[in-house]
C-alpha cells in the first residue's frame, strides 16, 4: 500500500498475546484508579448547613489537660562543635599541604610534587595563599551550613557532611605530605 507522498506503509498484525497484554493493562490502571477514587471520603458537611436553635453558643468540657514530655534537643551541642572542628581544622589542613606544591615549584624542586594534580580545578595547578585558604573556608563553611541544617530538621545524618568532609581532607593530607614533604 502507497500514501500520497510515495511512502509505503506496511500493515501490521497484531498478535493475540499482545492484545491481551493490552487489554490486561488497561484493565489494571482501572481497577488503579477506581480504587483510589473509591477512598476518597465526602466533603464536611459546612457550619451553616446544620441549625441548632437551642443550642449554647459556647461549649465547655471539663477535662484535664494533655502533657507531652518531650525532650528539646539543642541543635549545637558538644558533639556538634567537636565534628566542625575536626571538620574545619583537616580542611585548613589539607589546603596548608597543598601549598607544599607551590613551595616546591618556586624552589624548583624535581622529582616531588611541584603542581597540584588532584584538585586543580579547586585550588589551580599552583595554588596561592589566599585561593587555598578560600577553598578551605567554603568547604567548612558549606559542610557546617549542612550539618546544621540536617540536625535542624532531626535528620539522624546530620553528622555525614562533617564526617565525610573530615575524611576527604585527611586523605588529601596524608596524600600530600607522602608525595610533597
Amino acid at each position: 500500500m502507497t500514501s500520497r507522498n510515495g511512502f509505503t506503509v506496511a500493515a501490521t498484525k497484531i498478535s493475540p498475546a499482545a492484545k491481551l497484554l493490552t487489554s490486561l493493562l488497561r484493565t489494571a490502571c482501572a481497577v488503579l484508579a477506581l480504587a483510589a477514587v473509591s477512598m476518597a471520603a465526602e466533603l464536611p458537611a459546612a457550619p451553616s448547613s446544620v441549625i441548632r436553635p437551642y443550642a449554647p453558643m459556647i461549649a465547655t468540657t471539663a477535662s484535664s489537660p494533655i502533657i507531652v514530655a518531650s525532650r528539646e534537643v539543642k541543635i549545637v551541642d558538644k558533639t556538634f562543635v567537636g565534628l566542625a572542628v575536626v571538620s574545619a581544622g583537616s580542611t585548613f589542613a589539607d589546603s596548608y599541604t597543598t601549598l607544599f606544591a607551590r613551595q616546591n615549584w618556586i624552589a624548583g624542586k624535581k622529582g616531588v610534587c611541584n603542581i597540584e594534580v588532584q584538585s586543580a580545578y579547586l585550588y589551580g595547578t599552583h595554588p596561592t595563599v589566599g585561593r587555598a585558604y578560600a577553598v578551605a573556608s567554603v568547604k567548612s563553611v558549606s559542610s557546617l551550613a549542612a550539618a546544621y541544617y540536617l540536625r535542624k530538621h532531626h535528620s539522624r545524618f546530620w553528622s555525614l557532611p562533617l564526617v565525610g568532609n573530615s575524611i576527604m581532607s585527611l586523605q588529601g593530607v596524608s596524600q600530600n605530605m607522602a608525595a610533597c614533604n
